[in-house]
């Protein structure tokens, strides 16, 4: 590719990624209001309920948030109480985000979400193979750009 045929949108790299970004997590959203959480919440407690009582920093590094973003996050999903917040006993600058009683609970109601995406997709042109090769290819791309050894060749 040459020239300004590189700054054509359909052989940009960062659109289709934005794009289907943003149509995936509207799919999330009407299943979600059902659990009265956004999606941003749906990937703490996703965290959370991998391994209860991590601290800030620790959900942040996971989720590529910074805790700019993720405190008032937080703080929501603690007046929702799901989550308590409670510094550290050994280190007071650490903050520990655990799950209360009804974030636990939530997780029991959670397995619909993927099994409603999954079923809202069997009438895609992709097949279930192409969809996982795709969710491993993500996430090696992921983890090259995490390191920084990602190779960049245009958009």
């Amino acid at each position: 590719m040459k020239g300004e045929e590189m700054l054509l949108l359909e052989n940009q790299l960062c659109f289709p990624l934005y794009a289907v970004s943003r149509l995936v997590t509207q799919l999330y959203t009407p299943l979600l209001d059902q659990l009265d959480i956004t999606y941003p919440q749906y990937l703490v407690l996703l965290v959370l309920w991998e391994q209860d009582s991590r601290s800030v920093s620790d959900i942040g590094a996971q989720l590529l948030l910074e805790t700019n973003t993720l405190t008032p996050l937080l703080k929501r999903m603690e007046q929702k109480e799901l989550i308590q917040r409670t510094r550290a006993t050994d280190d007071e600058r650490k903050v520990l985000v655990s799950l209360t009683t009804r974030g636990k609970k939530l997780k029991q109601k959670a397995p619909c979400i993927p099994q409603a995406l999954i079923a809202g997709m069997q009438d895609s042109p992709l097949t279930e193979r192409e969809v996982e090769t795709f969710r491993r290819t993500l996430h090696k791309m992921l983890e090259a750009l995490r390191r920084g050894t990602a190779p960049v060749h245009g958009g």
